[in-house]
């Protein structure tokens, strides 16, 4: 039988709405921080811009996946599923390659830090940081601390995205399961009924019993749920 609420955290809609809210949010606000500040922290041009671009895609792939589920659009629906995958391969590249330029400037940032969080000399003569300072609070809790931050974050963020793309696969497949009249109806399970073929209209009542889960009748044009050993007339 299909599982219907297997890996789920929240329930399937909802849930995957709210988890797209906050990948939109952090992917958003990390982005916008690289495309500010990631001169202070990478050092080939334009390194960080890529990476924040990056970011700001995650967000936008976040939000088109929320407008599929929020309006239950199975077109969209597909779309995000295949746009997840690659998102998810650029990530992750992106991800390492983050981790190598950190620790390969981990003396550069260092130096910043220990002369106020001024630019890098090469990086400011090419004119990279215009008038910004990098932030004091990155700067107190050591490289060590930032380090792992980083890869921390970017590890959570693969995650999420993983998940994500899970949701939204899912998702998929209840509208396919819906579309097909296939439940789930009462508690979550599809039913197992198979509906008799009939004319285009029944000219008298008819009783389904089969089993304990709810059956399907059709009434020329219309579908209608109803219980098993349950009489619906015309």
């Amino acid at each position: 039988m299909w599982c219907d609420n297997c890996l789920l955290l929240l329930p399937l809609r909802g849930g995957a709405i709210a988890w797209g809210v906050v990948m939109f949010l952090y992917s958003l606000a990390g982005g916008i921080f690289l495309l500010n500040w990631g001169q202070f922290i990478f050092f080939v041009n334009p390194e960080w811009q890529i990476y924040g671009g990056i970011g700001i895609g995650v967000a936008v792939a976040a939000a088109l996946s929320i407008l599929a589920l929020s309006n239950r659009s199975y077109i969209w629906t597909r779309v995000c599923k295949f746009i997840w995958p690659f998102v998810i391969v650029v990530c992750a590249v992106r991800a390492i390659i983050m981790i190598v330029e950190l620790q390969r400037g981990k003396d550069k940032i260092q130096w910043e830090c220990a002369h106020g969080g001024v630019l890098w000399t090469e990086s400011s003569e090419a004119g990279y940081g215009g008038s910004s300072s990098f932030p004091a609070g990155f700067c107190t809790s050591g490289f060590s601390s930032l380090y792992a931050a980083f890869i921390g974050g970017l590890v959570v963020d693969l995650v999420f995205q993983m998940y994500m793309f899970f949701l939204v696969w899912r998702f998929q497949k209840r509208l396919e399961h819906y579309q097909g009249m296939k439940g789930p109806f009462y508690g979550g399970e599809y039913s197992r009924c198979r509906t008799p073929s009939r004319t285009p209209r029944l000219a008298v009542s008819e009783t389904v019993r089969t089993g304990s889960l709810p059956c399907l009748e059709v009434d020329g044009a219309s579908v209608r749920v109803h219980r098993p050993n349950e009489t619906l007339g015309r």
